[in-house]
């Protein structure tokens, strides 16, 4: 962010102060200055060597970080393997079978285990690795008040049920964001993390092949600019039974943190209805027109500040949950 406006900076500060605030005061920036001084250092360092080998980490941190925080807050329940008798945990739930990661994320705990053994929690780890990876791909900094639990419960069912689908329409989404103490804002700038990272066929392949249900090529989605979805249909997507081929969420432009996303909805090439459906609502679009007018440290301000609220939901503080020594188990 070096170069980012003054009052970029501190706004972003503030608004860290504010998150802080609205957690009672038990998230706090240097929450282990005492208990783990390097411990953040430790994650940063881990991530600025690694990122650049494998940059396609930087999105699928931020979107582990996004589904661990709707589905019992950011407690890294995401994080956690079934259980031995049988019970399928989060990770299980079809929205999550595509997220990667997890040996990237246990080897930063494992890092940081060995300089403060149980003291660092999953749920910080995974909040400042998806910060501290979408700086290394040129992307904004935000502050990530620290001292959240690790959460001993992950349910398949819950991710299922609280985790906005890519074919949501807009009043929805507007509603599985509202649950967790989002808006509308929220809803349009942390969508903007797509102009990151990939995506499967089956996610979208409705919109180009099925989209009312009389099958065939012919069945497009007509909020989808035609152009781009017959190239979809002829170069990617070919079938609408493929699940295996991956296509970039903003073409051209995926391993880069910038402002094509939004650029690309206007012109109808949003991946996904949850992307087409951003300007179907008049204070949404409005926000997308006003941020793919500006310079991209606006972007990088408003999705800072959303990143942050996002981080604050349903943490678990105090005596509530645990500190997992492990990401993937809970302690015994």
């Amino acid at each position: 962010m070096a170069g980012a406006p003054l009052v970029l900076v501190m706004l972003v500060a503030a608004v860290g102060v504010v998150a802080a605030e609205r957690g009672g005061g038990k998230l706090r920036q240097g929450y282990y200055e005492q208990s783990c001084p390097r411990a953040e250092q430790i994650v940063k360092d881990y991530v600025e060597r690694q990122i650049p080998l494998e940059p396609s980490v930087a999105a699928t941190l931020i979107r582990t970080h996004f589904h661990d925080c709707f589905v019992r807050g950011c407690d890294a329940s995401v994080l956690l393997n079934a259980t031995t008798g049988g019970g399928e945990a989060e990770k299980d739930a079809a929205p999550n079978l595509t997220l990667r990661g997890f040996d990237f994320l246990d080897h930063v705990k494992a890092l940081v285990e060995q300089e403060c053994p149980g003291v660092v929690s999953c749920a910080d780890v995974l909040a400042l690795a998806s910060r501290d990876a979408v700086g290394v791909i040129g992307g904004p900094f935000w502050r990530v008040p620290t001292g959240r639990r690790d959460g001993r419960v992950s349910i398949k069912q819950e991710a299922l049920d609280q985790l906005p689908a890519p074919t949501m329409n807009f009043t929805d989404l507007l509603a599985s964001f509202r649950a967790k103490g989002l808006g509308v804002a929220d809803l349009v700038w942390l969508s903007g993390a797509h102009t990151i990272g990939i995506s499967h066929c089956n996610s979208f392949s409705e919109r180009l092949y099925n989209f009312t249900g009389r099958s065939g090529p012919g069945d497009a989605d007509p909020s989808l600019d035609a152009e781009y979805a017959a190239n979809l249909r002829r170069t990617n997507c070919t079938t609408p039974t493929d699940n295996t081929t991956i296509v970039e969420m903003d073409p051209g432009s995926f391993l880069t943190f910038d402002l094509s996303y939004y650029h690309g909805l206007l012109k109808y090439q949003g991946l996904f209805q949850s992307d087409a459906a951003l300007i179907t609502d008049d204070a949404a679009r409005a926000d997308v027109e006003s941020v793919a007018k500006s310079p991209p440290e606006v972007f990088f301000q408003v999705f800072a500040r959303s990143m942050m609220r996002m981080g604050m939901i349903e943490v678990k503080t105090g005596s509530d949950g645990e500190i997992r020594r492990h990401c993937a188990v809970v302690n015994n």
